[in-house]
């Protein structure tokens, strides 16, 4: 089976050795995702729900790379550094999985660093969204 992935050129990704996505036939595997922007910045500083859409952003950029839709996701997990955050971050997943509605997950966690208030990764399977 033929394997691709995608890089978004974070300095994480150079550092540590793993990619933004990889796709194996029709599934789509995204790595936990932060709101870091290009320069390596956090995007959305002390706010949950903007760091939640850039997030979102920057999922659905990789999957669209790899030949996906953000329709075709069927799971996501999301981790955020303080349960005070969990609404906000859950109505960003609201509306950008309306009508989507993967299998989620929601939990604490301690994150890479303090200023990452929530982390999301998703999978998805080419086609699952044919329908949306």
């Amino acid at each position: 089976m033929e394997r691709q992935s995608v890089s978004t050129g974070t300095i994480w990704e150079q550092r540590y050795s793993y990619c933004r996505a990889v796709r194996v036939g029709e599934r789509i595997l995204v790595s936990g995702t932060t709101a870091t922007g290009p320069e390596g910045e956090v995007v959305g500083r002390g706010d949950a729900a903007r760091q939640a859409e850039y997030i979102v952003d920057k999922i659905e950029q990789a999957i669209g790379e790899l030949g996906g839709r953000l329709a075709d996701v069927v799971r996501t997990r999301l981790y955020v550094s303080d349960m005070g955050h969990w609404e906000a971050v859950a109505a960003v997943h609201g509306q950008r999985f309306q009508g989507i509605n993967p299998a989620n997950t929601l939990v604490e966690a301690r994150l890479a660093g303090q200023e990452y208030l929530v982390e999301i990764e998703a999978e998805a399977i080419i086609g699952a969204g044919h329908a949306l």
